[in-house]
């Protein structure tokens, strides 16, 4: 009988909101071949001389912002769905739960996984929408970790969950608890953005125009393009709270643009943001649906920075919707995931 294992891999946090673990998350983060796509040498020195040593002591100070007194909320929640999804599978099932980046490392996870004899593993990158930055990079790692550790269980990685029901209901739930007050105008559905480069990489340039005739419907020909999984994402959730169309908008948010000719993800969140007001909306619900729990990125930038920006245009009410952290809908969306092949 085969023993059964399930890989939880989120990105990644610093150990410590220190400058000096946080240039350490920093190089990791940045050096990965899939994040920045450039020749070595050329990632190398952006990453070391440029980003690592200027960008960690920014990036510290929005760290310690964040950090609770447990730690990292990523963290922190990573490890809350590992137990709470154990208990969900039984005891039969072995949960792991690992970071692409610093701790708890995916090599330990592996190592674990076979001392346990687990010959039947799945793997959930713990991204709702592919991508070669986020998702890829997780899987080859894995990868990597199997043969260095010459490991050879059945292995089913899980590609995306754009589609899965009780993700987009988990979703939903925690958006309706604001938007049937009735306080509120408009959604923004903030994703991360990535280079347009990735998309066209991606999707082979068969299909992709980067535009709403490509992304508007999100089939099989571009099940790998991330844009068009953000939007497919923005319309479930829309539908699962009966949004209208007008309701709500999508944009992207995180760019780090190092030249004018590598243009990332429009349209741009922080630009969105500063129009509603002078467009006369000036209650606005956002969400982050490409993030599973509370970090940076949501808790800080969307419902920080973007409300600062938002208020200084002229905007009233700025509220972000919370991360599916350890709902219990997120935790039956895992089960699913984790038991039943798409």
């Amino acid at each position: 009988m085969s023993k059964k294992g399930v890989l939880l891999v989120n990105l990644g946090t610093p150990n410590s909101p220190s400058v000096k673990d946080v240039r350490k998350y920093l190089r990791e983060f940045l050096m990965d071949k899939y994040v920045i796509d450039l020749p070595y040498i050329t990632r190398w020195l952006l990453v070391n001389v440029i980003i690592a040593t200027f960008r960690a002591p920014k990036s510290a100070e929005i760290y310690k912002q964040l950090w609770t007194k447990e730690g990292s909320p990523l963290l922190i929640y990573g490890l809350k769905v590992q137990k709470l999804l154990q208990k969900k599978l039984g005891a039969d099932i072995h949960v792991g739960f690992a970071m692409r980046y610093q701790n708890p490392p995916i090599k330990t996870a592996i190592k674990e996984f076979k001392d346990k004899g687990i010959d039947d593993l799945v793997v959930i990158p713990l991204y709702p929408q592919w991508a070669s930055s986020s998702t890829k990079s997780s899987i080859e790692k894995v990868k990597e970790e199997l043969v260095t550790n010459n490991y050879s269980p059945k292995v089913r990685f899980v590609e995306n969950f754009v589609k899965n029901e009780k993700f987009i209901a988990a979703i939903a739930e925690n958006g309706n608890k604001h938007w049937k007050t009735g306080k509120y105008d408009k959604v923004l559905f903030s994703y991360h953005g990535i280079p347009e480069r990735h998309i066209l990489k991606d999707c082979d340039n068969n299909h992709c125009k980067l535009d709403e005739n490509c992304c508007s419907i999100y089939a099989d020909k571009n099940r790998l393009c991330y844009r068009a999984q953000c939007y497919e994402t923005s319309r479930l959730v829309a539908k699962a709270m009966n949004l209208k169309e007008s309701d709500y908008e999508v944009a992207f948010q995180s760019r780090l643009e190092t030249r004018a000719r590598d243009p990332w993800l429009k349209p741009y969140s922080d630009v969105v943001t500063a129009d509603f007001p002078k467009n006369g909306i000036k209650n606005v619900l956002a969400f982050s649906p490409s993030f599973i729990a509370d970090c940076l990125e949501t808790t800080i930038e969307v419902g920080d920075e973007f409300k600062e920006i938002f208020e200084e245009n002229g905007g009233q009410n700025w509220q972000l919707v919370e991360s599916l952290n350890e709902s219990n809908l997120w935790i039956e969306a895992l089960e699913e995931l984790a038991t039943k092949p798409s």
